[in-house]
C-alpha cells in the first residue's frame, strides 16, 4: 500500500468513525430529554393518581373531583374518529393502490393531498372543523370533536393501506384473477386477508395519534365540567382538562393534570408496545 493510499484510507476511517460518533451523540442526546419527560411525567402522575380519578367528574375551581367524564369523553370522540376515518383511510388506500392504475397522474395528485393533510398541523384542522361543522350548527359538541379527530386518523390510514397493499406479492392478484374471481373480490377475501397485519397497524397509529391532541378539541368539543347528556353538546376530553388545569393556580387541578397525562401516556405507549408486538408476531407466523 502506498503512502497516498495509505493516508486517504485512514482519513476515511477518522470520518467514518467522526460520523458515527456524532450520530451516537444525538441519539442518546434526543433519547435523554425523551426519558426525562417520560419519566417526570409517570412519576408526578403515578403520586397524583386516585380511585377517585375514575369516579368523580372535574370539580369547580379549588376543589377536589376526577377525570370520569373527561376520560368517558375522550373515548367516545377517539372511538368515533377512528370509526369514521379508519373505513375512509382503507377505501381511499384500497382505491390507490389497486384501482387508480389507469390514472396515474390522479393517483400521485391524491397522494400529494394525502401527504399534505398528514403533516397539517391538527390546530389547523380545528379550525376547519370549527368553521365548517361548529358555526352551521351554532354550539360545539363531541361530534364536531369527533370529525376533527377523523381528519387526522383519515390520512393515517390512507398511507398505511396504501403502502401495505401495494407490499403485496402480484402472484397473488394474477392466481386469483386467473380463476375468474372478480377483481373486487380479489381484493376483500385475498389482499385484505394478506395486508391485515398492515392495515390494522395504520388504524392503531391513527387512534394513538388523535388520544393525546388537544387543539382541534378546543374548537369543536371545547369542555365540559360536567357529564355531557349527549354528543351534541359540549364534551369533555382528557387533554383538555389537562391544558386548563395545568395553567391553573390551583394545586388540586394540577394533581388532577399530571394524572390525565400519566394516563393519556400510559395508554399511547401500551397502545405502541401492543402494535408492534402484533407486528413482530405476524412476521415471526409468516417466516415460521
Amino acid at each position: 500500500m502506498s503512502r497516498a493510499t495509505g493516508f486517504y484510507y485512514r482519513r476515511r476511517r477518522v470520518t467514518d468513525v467522526f460520523a458515527k460518533t456524532l450520530g451516537v451523540a444525538a441519539t442518546a442526546f434526543g433519547l435523554f430529554w425523551l426519558f426525562w419527560i417520560l419519566l417526570v411525567t409517570l412519576n408526578n402522575g403515578m403520586h397524583a393518581l386516585t380511585p377517585a380519578i375514575f369516579t368523580q367528574t372535574t370539580p369547580p375551581p379549588g376543589g377536589e373531583g376526577g377525570l370520569a367524564n373527561a376520560l368517558v369523553g375522550s373515548f367516545e370522540m377517539s372511538l368515533l374518529g377512528v370509526l369514521i376515518g379508519a373505513p375512509l383511510g382503507i377505501a381511499a388506500g384500497t382505491y390507490l393502490s389497486e384501482f387508480a392504475e389507469r390514472h396515474p397522474a390522479w393517483r400521485e395528485t391524491i397522494r400529494f393531498v394525502n401527504d399534505i393533510l398528514l403533516s397539517a398541523p391538527s390546530i389547523v384542522l380545528g379550525l376547519f372543523v370549527y368553521t365548517l361543522a361548529v358555526r352551521s350548527v351554532g354550539h360545539f359538541s363531541g361530534w364536531s370533536g369527533a370529525i376533527a379527530l377523523a381528519l387526522i386518523v383519515l390520512p393515517v390510514v390512507v398511507r398505511t393501506t396504501d403502502e401495505t397493499l401495494r407490499l403485496v406479492p402480484n402472484v397473488m392478484r394474477e392466481a386469483a384473477l386467473s380463476l375468474g374471481i372478480p377483481r373486487w373480490k380479489v381484493t376483500v377475501q385475498v389482499l385484505y386477508r394478506a395486508a391485515a397485519p398492515g392495515i390494522l397497524t395504520g388504524v392503531l397509529l391513527g387512534l394513538a395519534r388523535i388520544s393525546g391532541e388537544t387543539a382541534p378539541l378546543l374548537f369543536t368539543a371545547l369542555n365540559n365540567q360536567f357529564w355531557a347528556p349527549s354528543l351534541n353538546a359540549p364534551t369533555s376530553s382528557v387533554p383538555v382538562v389537562v391544558f386548563q388545569f395545568a395553567m391553573s393556580p390551583y394545586d388540586s387541578w394540577h394533581a388532577l393534570a399530571w394524572a390525565g397525562a400519566f394516563i393519556v401516556t400510559v395508554f399511547i405507549l401500551l397502545l405502541s408496545v401492543a402494535t408492534r408486538a402484533y407486528l413482530l408476531r405476524n412476521r415471526f407466523d409468516a417466516a415460521a
